[in-house]
């Protein structure tokens, strides 16, 4: 039987410099062997007990404004097997592995020559007004790589990301051109920018930020309040609308609702007898949103936006690939675990912890039900937690993931002991660690380049 599942798993490629686990199969069944042996001699490990994860996301549609819902970053195409991805989702991240020192600059932003994987994409973005009409920042030449894009600007709707590369400029290649000529390039162009750019996959994620945001004022459907609200709406590249009481809630707050775009109907409303209106229609339930816009320019950007939230093209980033794919391996064919073991987490809701076999890798903690569970049933994408020790009820020692924003989940562990806590406590930390975001490892990088140009 592990042989044949081995072989299932062998049919999914993973990329080199993930470290992903891709042995042959002898090597993966020795491996479980020995790790097996090693448990059982030093009585760690345990075949029994071992509740199965309950999901801590759920899609299910909410019908109350005042309901809070949480961002689901990814879902496996088994429910079981979610990952709470939040914060991965939310910011880029560069993977710098085991090399933390801060006088190596991470792969993606160094001059050294390598080969890159690039995933390209063109980005058209409409000139505004202004001194920087476009609204980012380009530095350094061959390549020519964006480190700033500015909050609310063409540019941010456009999804340009902080780390493209620059490939092209209206048509012209600029990769090995200097770069006060594609500056140039640029500005004597028409003024739609049409760029392709590319990001590089192995490091960090093909998430942009925000593809659109702005007040929109929304009907309200309760019984006793009736008439329409301004509210601040946020609609991310994963498809999902946020949407706030005030501009100043979003990051700081969790949204008052959110809306899965995909395969929801959407277009333009006349039934209300008020100009601009657009509603939307999620695919899941059958609540109907109506949303009014202060122009008919403003309900165009919208309606354009969520189309294409509506109709997403799916392309996972090669991290969520690599993180999917452990999850059909056995615990112990993981490759190099930075820390493995038996672990309990908090159901909050109900007020019990419930037993799993834990494997920790790259910022990344699997949960399985136990030693001998195929596949993993869920996971935590760790990158931006803080890992500290606390006290909680009855118990003297928890180990307590904080994200660095409350909009997301607070999640409580705890091992056999405390000992084992502090160990769990350690390992946590370093793997962490192993990812720096993204506008810091630019930031770190620039160190006051010569050659910036504001667009």
């Amino acid at each position: 039987d592990l042989k044949s599942e081995m072989n299932k798993t062998r049919k999914l490629p993973l990329k080199k410099d993930a470290r992903a686990s891709d042995s042959s199969q002898e090597d993966a069944i020795d491996q479980w062997a020995r790790r097996r042996k090693q448990f059982k001699d030093s009585k760690k490990c345990s075949s029994t007990g071992g509740s199965s994860i309950n999901s801590t996301i759920t899609e299910g549609s909410i019908n109350s404004e005042d309901a809070r819902s949480v961002d689901l970053g990814l879902y496996s195409e088994n429910a079981d097997r979610g990952f709470y991805t939040e914060n991965f989702h939310s910011a880029s991240w560069v993977f710098r592995g085991d090399d933390v020192s801060p006088d190596n600059s991470p792969r993606c932003l160094s001059k050294r020559p390598r080969p890159v994987a690039i995933r390209e994409r063109t980005v058209k973005i409409a000139k505004g007004t202004g001194n920087y009409p476009w609204g980012f920042r380009i530095q350094f030449s061959k390549p020519i790589l964006v480190t700033e894009v500015d909050t609310n600007s063409a540019a941010e709707e456009a999804g340009l990301q902080v780390g493209d590369i620059l490939i092209a400029v209206n048509g012209t290649d600029v990769t090995s051109m200097p770069h006060s000529e594609a500056a140039n390039l640029a500005r004597k162009g028409p003024d739609i920018l049409t760029m392709i750019v590319g990001s590089d996959i192995s490091r960090y994620p093909n998430t942009p930020k925000p593809t659109c945001r702005g007040y929109l004022h929304k009907r309200t459907q309760s019984a006793i309040l009736k008439g329409w609200r301004k509210r601040w709406f946020v609609l991310k590249h994963n498809g999902y609308l946020h949407y706030y009481k005030h501009k100043k809630d979003e990051g700081k707050s969790r949204p008052l609702e959110v809306i899965k775009l995909e395969g929801a109907e959407i277009g333009v409303d006349t039934s209300l007898g008020k100009p601009f209106v657009f509603k939307c229609i999620p695919q899941a339930g059958n609540r109907i949103f109506y949303f009014c816009a202060t122009s008919n320019q403003e309900m165009k950007r919208w309606l354009e936006a969520m189309d294409k939230a509506v109709h997403p093209i799916h392309q996972n980033h090669v991290w969520v690939d690599v993180t999917l794919h452990n999850t059909t391996l056995p615990p112990l064919a993981i490759k190099n675990p930075e820390c493995l073991g038996l672990l309990h987490q908090l159901d909050r809701s109900k007020d019990v912890w419930v037993q799993h076999y834990c494997i920790l890798k790259d910022g990344c903690l699997y949960f399985y039900a136990t030693l001998r569970s195929t596949p993993a049933q869920g996971g935590l994408y760790l990158q931006g937690y803080i890992v500290s020790e606390q006290s909680l009820g009855s118990k003297r020692s928890v180990i307590e993931l904080k994200p660095p924003s409350e909009e997301f989940k607070t999640f409580y562990l705890c091992a056999e002991n405390i000992n084992e806590n502090k160990r769990w406590i350690t390992a946590l930390k370093a793997s962490i660690n192993k990812w720096l975001p993204l506008h810091q490892a630019v930031q770190d990088f620039m160190n006051r380049p010569l050659e910036e140009t504001r667009m």
